[in-house]
């Protein structure tokens, strides 16, 4: 099993930026080698894929709206992952959910492993 935990949600202004983090505990990367995603989702919205990073931090995905302004990074050592997300908008505003599983993918299902979400809210 892998707990996640995100952290690093709150208010900003529009323009600004902040950093999520998620930290995996139980099994650890090293041992069980799992694609990492960020998933969002907003108030009256289905949950929506943000962007993923594959184990070897080599290849990643984006979702068109964020391509340009989030960047995905990965610390294996420490079994944690990082979102940064700069030039935010006010409909970045959302819960913002961790997830791991495999492969590289966009779609929800291929991710067994959830967190249990963080609030970011972009002020206009």
């Amino acid at each position: 099993q892998v707990q996640l935990v995100e952290s690093g949600g709150g208010l900003v202004q529009a323009g600004g930026s902040l950093r999520l983090s998620c930290a995996a505990s139980g099994r650890t990367f090293s041992s069980y080698p799992m694609t990492m995603a960020w998933f969002r989702q907003a108030p009256g919205k289905e949950r929506e894929f943000v962007i993923a990073i594959a184990w070897s931090g080599a290849r990643s995905d984006y979702a068109p709206s964020v391509k340009g302004r989030f960047t995905i990074s990965r610390d294996n050592a420490k079994n944690t992952m990082y979102l940064q997300m700069n030039s935010l908008k006010p409909e970045d505003t959302a819960v913002y959910f961790c997830a791991a599983g495999r492969p590289l993918s966009a779609v929800e299902r291929d991710y067994g492993y959830w967190g249990q979400g963080t609030q970011v809210t972009v002020s206009s």
